[in-house]
């Protein structure tokens, strides 16, 4: 199989939350301490143990109140600018198409979480060491090359989750489009096909993007294309001459004392 993407249908997704509890299963995430924030969110954000969640929006229509669902994390972008950007090649991309992640190679330094335009990697820093490590949904990296779905895809009651290839998740989700417009969703569109190189996270909606709290034209700044070639580069050459200069300046300093000792 060539590029993958997983398809979100939302107007089937009922909220269960079933794909929360796959992902933390498969994984073998723990559990977080949360809050009522006076919403049916939980929990309230992504971490660096919580890959996915369902988001609520509620919208006011016709007098009433109505929700939206979306379930959230790592849309693995086509073009990615964490790829770009992470020194380590913990972050890549996969020949499947997603953005695959390897922990073991992060040294926490935090750029993937600033340069994201989703905002989605998370890091956490031990207190104790000071050291740091990102992490993100890897769209079940094991499960998916050795021919299994996403856990979340395969756990999904309402069958609001799908996964294949990236071409064919587009025809179904454009398809899918079609049919909520004929039966009476004239807002219904697909989001994530058309930039970033396409999404390997695709969503059908059934009103504007903007009412699920997501961007019509999402990008990155153009420093992250080249972080790696130069910004990265400078910086570390800017470190050693300083430390060069530092050196040599105390040995300027260092003699000119021996100098005025010998005087």
């Amino acid at each position: 199989m060539g590029k993958v993407a997983m398809l979100y249908d939302a107007s089937k997704c009922t909220a269960c939350r079933g794909c929360q509890v796959a992902c933390k299963q498969w994984n073998d995430l723990p559990g977080e301490k949360t809050f009522n924030p006076g919403s049916y969110e939980n929990p309230v954000d992504l971490s660096p143990v919580t890959y996915t969640r369902i988001r609520f929006r509620e919208v006011e229509e016709g007098g009433q109140i109505k929700w939206l669902f979306l379930k959230w994390g790592c849309l693995h972008c086509t073009e990615a600018a964490c790829v770009k950007v992470c020194p380590t090649e913990a972050l890549k991309y996969h020949p499947m198409g997603f953005v695959s992640f390897e922990q073991d190679l992060c040294n926490g330094c935090g750029y993937c979480t600033q340069f994201c335009p989703f905002h989605i990697p998370r890091t956490e820093t031990d207190v104790l060491t000071g050291k740091g490590k990102s992490s993100k949904c890897t769209m079940c990296q094991d499960r998916v090359t050795n021919g299994e779905l996403p856990a979340c895809v395969k756990t999904c009651p309402p069958k609001a989750l799908d996964f294949g290839d990236f071409d064919a998740m587009v025809a179904k989700g454009q398809a899918r489009v079609g049919a909520l417009r004929a039966r009476g969703f004239p807002n219904a569109n697909l989001w994530g096909d058309k930039f970033l190189g396409g999404l390997g996270r695709l969503y059908v909606l059934t009103e504007a993007p903007e009412k699920y709290g997501l961007p019509t034209k999402p990008s990155y700044p153009w420093v992250a294309s080249i972080w790696q070639d130069w910004v990265q580069p400078l910086a570390e050459a800017s470190f050693v001459v300083g430390i060069v200069a530092t050196v040599v300046a105390w040995l300027i300093v260092r003699r000119n004392i021996r100098m005025e000792e010998v005087q």
